[in-house]
C-alpha cells in the first residue's frame, strides 16, 4: 500500500519560513543583550582562588568528600556464601542459557534466603553474561546478604 503524500503549496511554505525568520530575529536580539564577562589574567590568581571565585564555594579536602559519599550501611541480619549450580539452565535452547541462569540464581536465592525483595548485583550479572548468552558458567560462587527490611543482595564471593 502506497503512502499518501501531503501537498504543500509554495505560498504556505514561504509563510512558514517568514514566521520562523521572525522567531530567529527575536533570538538574535536576546543574544545581543547578554552581558560580557570581565577579563582577568590567570597569572594574578592562584588555582584555588580562581575556583572559589567561580563557584563561590570552599574547596573541601578529598578525605571529607570520601566520607560524605559513603552509603550508610544497613544492619545485616544474615550473610551466607553459596555455590549455585547453574547446570539445569543448559536444558532447552542454547540461545536462552544465560537468561535461564539468572532465573535459576533468583529461584535459588528465594528458596534459601526467603527475602521480601531481591537484588542481583551488577558484578554477578556481568559474570553470568561475560561469555555471552550461549556459554554461562556451570557454577557460580556468590555471597548473599539479608538485612532487617528483608532485602537480599547477591554479590560475587
Amino acid at each position: 500500500m502506497a503512502k499518501k503524500r501531503k501537498e504543500i503549496s509554495l505560498d504556505d511554505l514561504e509563510e512558514e519560513l517568514a514566521e520562523e525568520g521572525e522567531g530567529l530575529e527575536e533570538i538574535e536580539e536576546e543574544e545581543a543583550e547578554i552581558e560580557e564577562i570581565e577579563e582577568f589574567s590567570l597569572e594574578e590568581i592562584s588555582a584555588e582562588e580562581e575556583v572559589e571565585e567561580l563557584f563561590e564555594e570552599e574547596i573541601v579536602p578529598e578525605e571529607e568528600i570520601v566520607e560524605e559519599e559513603r552509603i550508610p550501611e544497613e544492619e545485616i541480619i544474615d550473610e551466607r556464601i553459596y555455590t549455585v549450580p547453574l547446570k539445569k539452565a543448559r536444558r532447552g535452547p542454547r540461545t536462552k542459557w544465560a537468561k535461564k541462569s539468572i532465573r535459576y540464581l533468583r529461584e535459588f536465592t528465594q528458596r534459601h534466603m526467603k527475602p521480601e525483595y531481591l537484588v542481583i548485583s551488577q558484578e554477578v550479572n556481568e559474570k553470568v553474561w561475560s561469555r555471552g548468552i550461549q556459554k554461562p558458567p556451570r557454577k557460580l560462587r556468590v555471597r548473599i546478604t539479608k538485612d532487617i527490611n528483608g532485602l537480599a543482595v547477591v554479590y560475587l564471593a
